[in-house]
């Protein structure tokens, strides 16, 4: 009886460091959880009550694609003669790291353009450097044309020379070719205004994803 009552209480005494260790957990969850909430609810704040830039328009031959702000795609776009040109910008920094000399980080721009016509199926893609004042071409390529999904097709085969391997004058040629399509320095201010709105608009909806993931599973973890 005596060996029996010991090994109850020994089982009862495992039950319970088991559940004060589970206590313990929990509760150290749950302040994580808490200030990770409170982190995120400041740097949101914070956002809210920045003083966005002032309010610059693209050159007037350039329409601004609607909805642009809120998904990958086109940001500009145009008609020349029966071109379609469409203009998708990303910055730099974003993909050379340690190239942010300015204090906004968006003074270094790289532009993707895209001149199609009617009835066919590839279009000509311009890779370009944009700065405030110039604009250098990259790379010039033949892609199937864009797809409304927003994203950069592949080329699945050869799509053309280095562009620095081409002689001067093609080089001339190319960028004579873009500049009176209007694709030139510009275009900077709206681009630069443009991606800052972006990627405040981007970060604060992120501070609310993951403060609404993280909600979620404080109170599942409280129920």
């Amino acid at each position: 009886m005596w060996r029996q009552a010991l090994a109850g209480a020994r089982g009862a005494l495992q039950q319970w460091c088991m559940l004060s260790s589970r206590r313990s957990s929990t509760s150290v969850s749950s302040a994580v959880n808490s200030m990770l909430l409170r982190h995120l609810k400041e740097h949101y704040l914070e956002l809210s009550k920045m003083t966005p830039p002032p309010k610059v328009s693209p050159p007037s031959s350039f329409t601004i694609v609607e909805g642009a702000l809120d998904r990958s795609g086109p940001v500009l776009k145009r008609t020349y003669g029966d071109e379609e040109i469409s203009l998708r910008v990303m910055q730099l920094a974003n993909i050379i790291s340690g190239d942010d000399d300015g204090e906004d980080g968006i003074n270094q721009l790289f532009l993707h353009v895209d001149i199609s016509k009617p009835g066919q199926k590839e279009s000509l893609h311009f890779l370009c450097g944009l700065f405030p004042d110039a604009l250098g071409i990259h790379s010039v390529s033949m892609r199937p044309k864009l797809e409304t999904s927003g994203f950069l097709v592949v080329p699945t085969k050869y799509n053309g020379p280095v562009f620095q391997d081409l002689d001067e004058g093609m080089r001339d040629a190319l960028h004579s070719y873009i500049e009176e399509r209007g694709i030139n320095e510009n275009l900077f201010p709206f681009l630069q205004a443009w991606l800052y709105v972006k990627d405040n608009r981007n970060l604060m909806r992120w501070f609310r994803a993951v403060g609404t993931l993280i909600k979620e599973r404080k109170q599942a973890s409280d129920a």
